[in-house]
């Protein structure tokens, strides 16, 4: 798969991108396929899925909500960088913080925000427990199960608004979700993905928020 067929999926659902946001996304191809051969922070059989699977996913959050310029946004657990390193394309005058335990997984994600010049980005080796900031929202993809996540981030979450939506988390997850989202059932909204991408990957993927 090239890197315009790849390219094809983000401007599908995503039309209005500036010529710095689409040279940023194409970028990402070469970026992640070099960096995954030398550390694994992608499955090797899932790297060619890039846009589809890990990009196009991770801005499923900038479907839900335009981030108001200046927002500080926490990728809790990012790993190879996802959804901060897409969504700090998109939003370019929002601020991002990805931490990790893994130092592997931080060191790529700095060298792949050096490389694309992302000036919003800050990528640091940490656990979530350590976070002492506080942020507008807080993103991840599946890191662990909501109840548990909210313990260690509700912390770091901003009581002063600034956006169209209330601060709190953004999640994306999949499977089955009922058990895990039964102590917020009556504030958490889950939305499937295929609401706004055709693409039968998509199918039983959720993106779930939680208003702080």
């Amino acid at each position: 798969m090239d890197i315009i067929t790849n390219m094809d999926i983000i401007q599908k659902y995503f039309p209005h991108l500036s010529q710095e946001q689409q040279r940023h996304f194409e970028q990402l191809d070469e970026l992640y396929h070099d960096w995954n051969s030398k550390i694994n922070v992608i499955s090797r059989k899932d790297i060619d899925n890039l846009y589809e699977h890990h990009v196009l996913h991770s801005l499923a959050i900038a479907k839900a909500l335009h981030f108001t310029p200046g927002t500080h946004i926490l990728d809790f657990g990012c790993g190879g960088g996802f959804p901060g390193i897409p969504l700090a394309i998109m939003f370019p005058e929002c601020h991002f913080k990805l931490i990790d335990g893994t130092a592997k997984k931080i060191l790529v994600c700095n060298e792949v925000a050096k490389s694309l010049g992302l000036k919003n980005v800050t990528a640091v080796q940490l656990r979530g427990e350590e976070e002492k900031e506080v942020f507008d929202f807080v993103v991840s993809r599946a890191v662990m199960p909501l109840p548990d996540m909210v313990k260690i981030v509700q912390k770091n979450i901003s009581k002063k608004q600034k956006n169209a939506m209330p601060n709190g988390i953004f999640c994306l997850k999949g499977g089955n979700l009922d058990s895990e989202l039964q102590p917020f059932k009556r504030i958490v909204e889950k939305t499937e993905l295929k609401t706004w991408f055709k693409e039968e990957w998509f199918k039983e993927k959720y993106l779930v928020y939680l208003p702080r």
